[in-house]
């Protein structure tokens, strides 16, 4: 008999292999980004090179890449995987990151990291929650890329007010000081991976913090991107 872990996690046809979490039809059907900057991540007229803002301002980080906008359905499967005491789709979405990162690579656009490091939650949040979703998505991506996971390499030492009633101005006060890297990465290409990305003031806050450790280079992943900040 086909168990909940063998059918799509989004139409629960029966798959043949369970570890693809999502059937190739529901891929197909998913919602795809229209032309975006290769550095931010957000709509831009040419969608091969740095936009206007990333020349003005660059962030610090070399590239962005996600699997699909912040739209149903698999924002739904996000908020399944944060929100469950057991997380079941992390896996197939991190594939679902795979399969975008590889396309990426695959057009000389990204390099193969070193390390991955996921944005880490503060040990009160994850004595609520039971897990870091970002790492159960960093796992699998870090094995099947045969680099380096270092899950304790960055801590959030302070517990800040959560991120979503807040402004972009006042998402960045809040995440001053809030993180430390607490290993050398001097001269590693360096992954950071996270779950959503909305204005970037987290990834931003840790880029940071990673540049001055003095990183070869740095490219942030993440699951869903919202288009509109």
């Amino acid at each position: 008999m086909l168990t909940i872990a063998s059918r799509c996690w989004l139409c629960q046809c029966p798959l043949h292999l369970a570890v693809q979490g999502i059937c190739s039809v529901c891929l197909s059907h998913l919602p795809v980004a229209p032309p975006c900057c290769p550095r931010c991540g957000l709509p831009s007229s040419g969608g091969h090179h740095d936009c206007g803002r990333c020349l003005q301002k660059p962030p610090p980080w070399d590239a962005m890449v996600f699997a699909t906008p912040y739209e149903p359905p698999v924002s739904g499967l996000v908020l399944r995987l944060k929100s469950s005491r057991f997380p079941e789709p992390d896996t197939a979405l991190a594939r679902l990151l795979l399969l975008r990162w590889l396309e990426r690579y695959r057009g000389n656009t990204l390099r193969r990291p070193d390390v991955i490091l996921s944005v880490p939650l503060h040990r009160q949040r994850y004595a609520w929650r039971g897990f870091n979703q970002s790492e159960l998505l960093a796992r699998p991506l870090a094995r099947w890329l045969h680099c380096e996971y270092l899950p304790g390499a960055l801590s959030r030492d302070r517990q800040t007010t959560s991120q979503q009633s807040l402004t972009e101005r006042e998402r960045k006060w809040n995440l001053r000081k809030a993180f430390t890297c607490h290993t050398r990465l001097r001269g590693k290409h360096v992954m950071l991976l996270d779950d959503v990305v909305t204005t970037g003031s987290t990834v931003r806050e840790i880029g940071k913090i990673l540049r001055n450790q003095g990183v070869a280079s740095l490219q942030i992943a993440c699951i869903c991107r919202t288009l509109q900040t």
